[in-house]
């Protein structure tokens, strides 16, 4: 049978009343007149009136600053308008009712009784958004690249070089091996391939394969499911790779991988699905893999420490980061650049390095490469004086080759002692990161003869 010949089991007029009687919205229908044919219990509850004995009442009698004669007489619909009503604020929509062309009446409803409504709904609304970005933000600090080329200090032809190559591969999905000595930066050039690549705004995950437990690595790459060992999470764990889904997983120490790691990791590199342990089942992911190692691993390869199925399926594309001694002429930009971003971390004037202390900076071997230049610099910022430039005794001995301090200014066995005693309370607050009671034991003298020194001295 088609629904045009089937005859209404309720009638119209029934299921109306029972419509407008178990709703607690608040609703009105008036005719072309402006009188109502019909109210809400909820409605007429509100107005403090009987809801059959309104019905036929001009609607303006019925209902304060009511404008659904207007809404009949122009034909515009009103929709989310202020109404007062028993000097309460309401928001109330008007819709006029059309048949063949022509205005029959006009439906009113009440969208919120006060705006207080509204307001709170809004701000419940603004709350939830503010939770959202802060899980948003926070799991964005956690697994987000935070470097790009620009964080790249070099302008020699070598560096330069090596700034285009990145921004070239990052637009493409190949793997990334990274080469260098360690303290050259190779980190740095895996955040910028993601930040450069159309995979930016997903994940960025850096795995140390150096630091992690070797019976732990597996699970932490690809994940387990529950119960499938002791002490095993009851609901099971994502692994790394999947918490990566459409972005990239930078593997650094790669050297350090042990060899029953690298076959698995070689299986998904090749079939780019991983399986958890505990799991039957393989699981598709979509993830670039960069990484890097401070190791020869041709040479690695050779003497059967490292696969070369491995090595290979790594070595699409391989970027060598120089070291800082093969790059000389960047050591100035360098410098500059770290004391700068030192300075105002701590909250230090610092004018500049002195042309001496630069000589020596750049004759330097700098086997810790930019890392032990860091480290070098962050130190020398806690010795600048009144002049605020950074000198040659400000600079660690195994840098100058000579003895800091006022020595070499011709100073007073007095003022050569102060020096190193200032030198030594700097030194052992850096080296126990700040912390007073650890370095004044540490140097053998009281927390308060700590604190004195360091008044006398201007340490802060």
């Amino acid at each position: 049978m088609e629904a045009k010949d089937r005859k209404p089991k309720i009638a119209a007029d029934i299921l109306w009343e029972t419509m407008l009687s178990a709703t607690d919205e608040l609703l009105v229908v008036v005719n072309k007149e402006g009188h109502i044919e019909a109210l809400s219990s909820a409605y007429a509850e509100f107005l403090n009136v009987d809801q059959k004995k309104v019905v036929g009442l001009h609607v303006r009698d019925v209902i304060e600053n009511t404008r659904m004669d207007v809404v009949i007489q122009t034909g515009v619909a009103e929709l989310g308008e202020f109404q007062s009503i028993k000097g309460r604020k309401m928001i109330a929509s008007r819709i006029p009712i059309v048949k063949d062309g022509k205005i029959i009446g006009a439906f009113g409803r009440v969208l919120f009784r006060n705006t207080e409504d509204l307001r709170t709904l809004y701000e419940k609304m603004n709350a939830m958004e503010r939770e959202l970005n802060s899980y948003k933000k926070a799991y964005g600090k956690i697994n987000a690249a935070r470097y790009n080329i620009n964080d790249i200090v070099g302008n020699c032809t070598v560096m330069l070089g090596l700034k285009e190559a990145a921004k070239k591969v990052a637009k493409t999905n190949s793997s990334v091996l990274i080469l260098g000595e360690s303290g050259t930066g190779k980190e740095l050039f895996a955040h910028s391939i993601h930040q450069a690549s159309p995979r930016k705004n997903a994940p960025f995950i850096t795995v140390n394969c150096g630091t992690l437990p070797e019976d732990l690595i597996e699970s932490e790459l690809f994940g387990y499911e529950g119960g499938s060992f002791t002490g095993a999470k009851r609901e099971g764990k994502q692994g790394l790779f999947q918490a990566a889904e459409g972005g990239t997983i930078f593997l650094d120490e790669i050297g350090d991988l042990p060899l029953s790691m690298q076959v698995k990791l070689l299986r998904v590199l090749q079939e780019k699905e991983v399986q958890r342990i505990g799991s039957n089942v393989r699981e598709p992911v979509n993830v670039r893999v960069l990484a890097a190692t401070n190791r020869d691993l041709y040479e690695m390869v050779r003497e059967g420490k490292f696969r070369p199925d491995l090595y290979y399926r790594l070595n699409v594309v391989t970027l060598y980061i120089p070291a800082l001694r093969e790059r000389r002429e960047d050591i100035p930009l360098l410098a500059k650049s770290l004391v700068e971003k030192f300075a105002k971390r701590e909250g230090v004037a610092v004018e500049g390095i002195t042309k001496a202390a630069m000589d020596c900076l750049t004759s330097y071997d700098w086997r810790g490469n930019v890392r032990e230049m860091e480290n070098a610099l962050e130190r020398a910022i806690n010795f600048v004086g009144k002049d605020r430039w950074i000198q040659v005794e400000h600079l660690p001995v195994s840098i100058t080759g000579a003895h800091p301090g006022a020595y070499q200014k011709g100073g007073d066995l007095k003022e050569i002692v102060a020096e190193a005693e200032r030198q030594a309370i700097v030194d052992t607050l850096l080296q126990c990161r700040n912390s007073k009671s650890t370095a004044a034991k540490k140097l053998g003298i009281s927390r308060t003869t700590l604190y004195e020194k360091m008044l006398k001295y201007g340490i802060t």
